[in-house]
């Protein structure tokens, strides 16, 4: 489970926004659902994340928290021999929903479907 402790530590204080996008923005595809949300490459890369915050609401003990991820995504040439292409780097684009308990800094992050975008 992701914990965010210096985005709690500050909650309602006018550093959240970039306590958030700092601490996401040192996640991985381990932790963030990158690999799900790609839409033109096969492989999500961690590198060059970049994170907006598109809301924030505090309810029922916890802070939610919804995040467009900017992100790369790879797209591997054949590796045959004869074959100099080099792998394919996009810009991809992903919207999350962060979860964040009030009492531990506990996190739980979901991919929005595109549906619901």
């Amino acid at each position: 489970m992701i914990r965010l402790d210096k985005t709690l530590a500050a909650w309602q204080t006018s550093d959240f926004e970039d306590a958030f996008k700092r601490e996401v923005e040192q996640l991985g595809v381990e932790e963030l659902p990158l690999q799900q949300g790609l839409s033109q490459g096969s492989y999500a890369s961690d590198e060059n994340l970049r994170v907006i915050v598109i809301s924030v609401a505090g309810k029922q003990g916890g802070i939610h928290v919804k995040a467009g991820i900017f992100y790369t995504g790879i797209l591997p040439g054949c590796a045959c021999t004869d074959d100099a292409a080099p792998d394919n780097e996009y810009t991809e684009y992903c919207e999350v929903l962060f979860n964040i308990d009030l009492q531990t800094a506990e996190s739980t992050v979901s991919l929005i479907p595109d549906s619901e975008i």
